[in-house]
């Protein structure tokens, strides 16, 4: 089939070079979102899909929105079979859905129907999920809603990130992907609709939402600092400043610390919760790099009684 790959971060990359290499299809273009200010500079940069493309030779198509004449105009000019995308991060309006023959197939790192939304990894891992996946669906103009071409299972480990899990679903959904758009070519594939059961919702977490309450057990306040792994990064203040909290280590045999109220030793800092102390393995004070949670309490100086949170 003739292909327009529809994807934006490097999440995406890996399903862009399965159908890059695939015997079977063409990648004829991309479309991604358009350049964006990066670094202390804030120059334009270009997407990693965008930046890929352009290294193997693709049309590589950036419209400000996905409505625009312009585009919908070329796309009908390219006339592609079908459109599989990855985290492109725009909403697709009817009129380019109804233009490739077999239409816009979604890579979707959750099992369908659970998860629909912008954040999915990020809320298996909130929520303590022991297993999660990855779906390929038909995209129509409700939310994740399509019927369902295929789906690939994966353990979420106990330790795991939302980076460390959205790395290893991006490689196994590469080789779902890949094998969603053979079946539509040789017509051995079939779309199913999503059980009406099971249906939950994975909105963006914003840097509010990543806010750190103390009162919550210690097991919450590890699945919210592995949730928002590397973004937007779990926080709480100390000392009228904000501190991230990019690892914790739960520590059950600890129940004497009060919430927020923080222990040093030679070696550790431990910070209490609702239930029992968690160890800040790793934070990140404002306007510095990174540290061990020992190697910070070291450089403050934390009096007894000191509390982390309002």
């Amino acid at each position: 089939m003739r292909l327009v790959f529809a994807g934006t971060p490097e999440v995406a990359l890996p399903a862009l070079e399965a159908l890059i290499a695939s015997d079977r299809h063409e990648v004829v273009a991309v479309v991604t979102r358009p350049d964006a200010p990066a670094g202390r500079g804030r120059r334009l940069v270009a997407s990693p899909v965008a930046e890929r493309a352009a290294e193997a030779g693709i049309e590589v198509l950036k419209p400000a929105k996905p409505r625009d004449p312009e585009f919908l105009d070329r796309l009908r000019e390219i006339a592609p079979d079908c459109c599989p995308v990855v985290a492109y991060g725009a909403l697709l309006p009817k009129a380019a859905l109804e233009i490739p023959a077999h239409g816009w197939v979604n890579l979707h790192f959750s099992l369908l129907p659970a998860w629909r939304g912008a954040a999915p990894v990020q809320h298996a891992v909130l929520a303590g999920d022991e297993v999660t996946g990855a779906s390929t669906f038909l995209i129509e103009e409700g939310l994740d809603s399509g019927p369902v071409y295929g789906l690939v299972t994966e353990d979420v480990r106990p330790t795991d990130t939302s980076g460390d899990l959205l790395t290893r679903l991006s490689l196994a959904g590469s080789g779902l992907l890949a094998a969603t758009m053979d079946g539509i070519e040789d017509g051995t594939l079939r779309a199913e609709p999503q059980p009406a059961e099971g249906v939950s919702l994975a909105p963006k977490i914003n840097v509010e939402d990543a806010e750190i309450d103390w009162t919550a057990p210690a097991l919450r306040v590890d699945r919210l600092a592995r949730a928002c792994a590397p973004a937007p990064g779990a926080w709480t203040t100390f000392r009228g400043e904000r501190l991230k909290v990019n690892a914790v280590a739960l520590v059950t045999d600890r129940t004497d610390l009060a919430p927020g109220e923080l222990e040093v030793t030679k070696k550790a800092v431990y910070a209490g919760t609702g239930s029992h102390a968690v160890q800040l393995s790793w934070v990140r004070p404002q306007g510095k790099r990174p540290m061990p949670g020992a190697d910070w309490a070291r450089g403050v100086r934390i009096a007894e009684g000191e509390r982390l949170g309002a």
